[in-house]
């Protein structure tokens, strides 16, 4: 039996209506959602920078990016130069602020001279207009560029009107009669030019928002400050409230100098307070910790760049308590540090290397190929001063040179036998430098540098690192300098 199908009119326009509706919606969908399977290849959104060269003879022009502490090495660069320069910013540079170095010459037979320029870019193509020989103010020329321009504007303003709030708190502060009519009225009067000084930064964020620069305009507010109380009060406030005005829900902050020089200055107000090594490391160690919990009420990348700018700084001046307080914020999932294994492998090594431990014997490389293994003090003397090094590392050189001087007073070998362990990079790099210190001591290189095992088995991350060990391999002391090493002796 045969069946016939019969399909009416009107379902026919109801079908094809369904099927237009399903086929909308599928393109509706795959136009918001990528189809699962199918890659997509994200377009970089790069911007064009163009530079014209003016008024020398040509320039190599490098480029740099702010990297959240320092400029980074040149990422582009373009040789002897006459007229016109192009460089490619890549989008996951973008916005940030860049260095622009120019090794120029004003004639043909002059020697190469650096002139360096920093300045902003955001999301368009712009050019730039230079005369190496005079980089400051307007004489930089920018083309298609709002960021630049208006950050120039906003210094010129700040510093006039900076410079009043400024002259009134000098007064405040050497102004003796503190009971008088006229200090009073001055008090009054700071405190309306300063409300209406930090309006005035809010007025210029808002009016510039949409400008990367903006965000380095809060750092110049000004924090109240009661001039009634004591000064040693005063202080305080300004320390607790210091980034009161700060946003640290804003990523990009880190990407500018601005954001490290403000934070330099908190850090110069606790400094100032410093007379000795015991209190440095007190009162450094409360600074990170308040820093540290402010920051970590913002944006993870925030939090994670101020845990690292305080593990620089405690590693440089071997803070240990400063180091330690930082534990709490590495295991915080939030935080997005870039040196937890530096931090952890510190706390490892101050766990381990610490004054009555047993320090690791290790072989280093000598100058004529042999080996020299360190396993203990030698007869004729009572401890060994090990001395972690790098050629490159100025303090270093200076703590060397010192030492140097120190060692050549006759009494002072009696004590101690020296070795000096070099953690450069290669060995060629030490070489250079041996002959030209001629050291009294054994001056060795091992071998893989800062990554040698002597430096693992030490837990060295920065140099120069000093011990003070005894013959039975104790560690007694951990010197930063030589006035310490003295001070262990006279003890």
């Amino acid at each position: 039996m045969q069946h016939k199908l019969t399909i009416s009119k009107e379902r026919v326009i109801n079908q094809t209506h369904h099927s237009l509706n399903r086929l909308f919606t599928v393109i509706l969908i795959t136009a918001l959602f990528p189809i699962y399977g199918v890659s997509q290849q994200k377009v970089d959104q790069s911007i064009k920078l163009t530079i014209h060269l003016r008024g020398v003879y040509d320039a190599n022009i490098s480029l740099s990016r702010y990297t959240g502490s320092r400029y980074s090495e040149p990422f582009a660069t373009n040789p002897e130069i006459t007229k016109l320069a192009e460089f490619t910013v890549s989008s996951k540079d973008l916005p940030g602020q860049f260095l622009l170095r120019m090794d120029y010459r004003k004639k043909k037979e002059d020697k190469p001279y650096p002139s360096e320029v920093i300045f902003f870019l955001n999301k368009n193509d712009i050019e730039l207009g230079i005369n190496p020989l005079s980089t400051t103010g307007d004489s930089i020329f920018y083309k298609n560029d709002a960021e630049n321009p208006a950050y120039q504007l906003f210094i010129k303003e700040n510093a006039g009107r900076r410079n009043q709030l400024a002259l009134l708190g000098q007064l405040l502060e050497g102004y003796e009669k503190k009971d008088s009519r006229f200090y009073k009225d001055a008090i009054n009067e700071f405190n309306v030019v300063q409300n209406d000084y930090n309006e005035w930064i809010d007025k210029k964020c808002m009016e510039n928002k949409n400008l990367f620069v903006s965000s380095i305009f809060q750092f110049q507010k000004v924090t109240p400050r009661n001039w009634n109380n004591p000064i040693k009060q005063q202080i305080e406030q300004q320390e607790l409230h210091y980034f009161d005005h700060i946003n640290f829900k804003d990523s990009l902050i880190i990407r500018t100098q601005p954001f490290n020089d403000f934070v330099n200055s908190y850090m110069n107000m606790y400094g100032m307070q410093v007379t000795s090594n015991e209190m440095r490391d007190s009162i450094f160690t409360k600074a990170g910790l308040q820093a540290c919990q402010k920051a970590s009420t913002g944006h993870p990348k925030v939090y994670g760049w101020m845990v690292d700018y305080f593990y620089r700084g405690y590693e440089s001046y071997n803070i240990t308590p400063g180091m330690t307080m930082l534990q709490q914020f590495i295991n915080d999932p939030n935080c997005l540090t870039s040196k937890r294994q530096e931090i952890l492998k510190r706390l490892a090594g101050m766990e381990k290397m610490k004054k009555g431990s047993i320090a690791p014997e290790f072989e280093a490389e000598m100058f004529n190929g042999m080996k020299l293994r360190f396993d203990g003090v030698s007869k004729q003397k009572k401890y060994e001063l090990l001395v972690f090094y790098e050629s490159s590392c100025s303090h270093c050189n200076d703590l060397l040179k010192e030492l140097k001087a120190w060692y050549s007073v006759p009494e002072n070998k009696i004590w101690f036998d020296i070795i000096t362990v070099a953690l450069d990079d290669t060995r060629a790099s030490w070489e250079s430098k041996y002959e030209i210190n001629k050291f009294e001591w054994n001056d060795v290189w091992a071998s893989g540098g800062i990554n040698s095992k002597a430096a693992n088995d030490y837990y060295i991350l920065s140099t120069p690192v000093l011990y003070i060990i005894d013959k039975e391999m104790k560690i007694l002391a951990m010197p930063q300098n030589v006035k310490e090493v003295e001070k262990f002796l006279n003890q």
